[in-house]
Parts: structure tokens; sequence; C-alpha cells
């Protein structure tokens, strides 16, 4: 099997890909409360899992690698439960420029900054064009679980897509990381219904915790989570963002998806 993670490979190999025009997929994630069933880690290792999987689907035909996961971003809203890390607006995109300048530096040209964490989704929308005019060149962002939709929403039971510590991430998680799944608090992890499309609207908005919004910590309701349901979201939403990147759209490409 062709070796996609950056951190597994040498930097002759690097060099390598690079020459061949690979994508680097910089799957960016965050560290925070997840319910009383869920390890802090979920964004960071669904959004890794997703990643890895979408570059396994486009290998060895298009070259790709995928960079080790940032595992912190913008939480503050869920700070208030504890076991969160969170950082500065600026601080994050400080970060991330330097992160991409650095894969820059070793001969990529292709960036997409893979977000794998709602509280993320409006900072890179913003920062994309930032980073590219600073930078001098294209930087794409998508978040995982905004593709595939209609895929999730044929899976999953009691929801269309991702909440938060809900049936589709309990069910993800149970698929890939069933040790980090505590299925003696399942019966607490239930919540109130959050649409994250809806959250990013214009609207009249002020900054609300978590805290505010559930007791449990929870979006959504876990008690239907199931690794065959997590299994088939992880490839549903792999196969989407394996399809996008094929068709070469965040450059203004027009090859053919399959």
């Amino acid at each position: 099997m062709t070796e996609i993670a950056w951190n597994r490979l040498s930097a002759a190999a690097l060099r390598a890909l690079a020459a061949s025009d690979a994508i680097v997929l910089l799957p960016v994630a965050s560290t925070e409360q997840h319910g009383p069933h869920l390890a802090t880690g979920v964004d960071s290792f669904l959004c890794s899992e997703v990643c890895l999987r979408a570059a396994r689907k486009l290998a060895p035909g298009q070259p790709v690698v995928v960079a080790p996961t940032v595992w912190f971003g913008l939480a503050d809203h869920h700070v208030a439960f504890g076991g969160t890390f969170s950082i500065a607006l600026a601080t994050y995109y400080a970060v991330l420029r330097d992160l991409c300048r650095s894969v820059l530096q070793a001969g990529f040209r292709r960036i997409v900054l893979v977000n794998g964490h709602g509280g993320n989704i409006q900072a890179l929308a913003a920062f994309t064009g930032e980073l590219t005019r600073e930078l001098g060149a294209p930087i794409a962002t998508a978040t995982y679980f905004m593709e595939g939709v209609e895929e999730a929403a044929q899976i999953l039971e009691d929801q269309k897509g991702v909440m938060h510590a809900c049936e589709a991430e309990t069910s993800m998680m149970m698929a890939a990381h069933p040790d980090l799944v505590d299925r003696t608090h399942l019966s607490q992890a239930h919540g109130p219904v959050f649409d994250i499309a809806g959250s990013l609207q214009p609207s009249l908005k002020r900054f609300r915790s978590f805290a505010e919004l559930t007791a449990s910590g929870v979006a959504g309701d876990a008690r239907k989570a199931s690794a065959e349901k997590g299994e088939a979201l992880l490839e549903a939403y792999a196969a989407a963002l394996a399809r996008r990147l094929l068709a070469g759209e965040p450059w203004g490409e027009t090859k053919g998806a399959s």
C-alpha cells in the first residue's frame, strides 16, 4: 500500500511527492469536551480518519499526502465543561499560515485545510483568502461533514448530519476508535438539536457557551449510534471529499471525477 502519512515518510519521499504535484491534506480540528461518553479528541481523530480514507481513494493515481493533524482550534464555547483547549483567532491564523508556509517551502503547491470542528468553519472561510494572498499560493478549505450530506442523511436515524457528540460522531468513533466510547454513559448522551449550517447564516447573534444550550454537552442523540452507521458515514464523507479533489474543484481545474 502506498504510504500517504507525512510523518511516516522520509524527507526524500516527500520531495518526490512534491515533484509529482501531490495534494497536501492538512487536517484541522479541536480538542474539546464531547459529552459524558466520548474522549476529548473526537474531532481530531475523525478528521484524521476521513483524510486518510480520502487519500487512499486518490492514491496512487493522484499523488496525495496527509499532514499531521492540528489538534487545537477555536473552542471557547466548550470551555465551561472543562477538558477543552482553545486559542485566539490571531494565534490560529498565525499557526495555519506558518504550517502552510512550511508545506509550500517543502515544494508542494496545493494545500487543502480539511476541517473537522464546527467552531473553525467561519474563521477558515475568512482565512483562505488571506492565506492565499499572503503566501502567494491557492489555499483551499473543506469541512468534511459538509461533504456527502445527502449520503449521511440516509445513514442516520434521528438527524441529517453531524451535530456534537451525537448519533453521527458517536457512530464514527464506535467504528474508528471503539475504545474511546464509554458505553456506560450512552444513556446520558443526548441534548437539544443543533443546526450547524443554520448557525452560520448571517443574522443577529451573540456568543453563547455550549453550557447555555445543553446540560450534557451533547447536541443531538447518541443513543442510536452504532459502529455500522459509523463505518458507512466515514466512507461517505471520505468518498465525497475524494470526488471533489479528483475533480480539481479547489483549483479551478476540470478533471473528470469518477
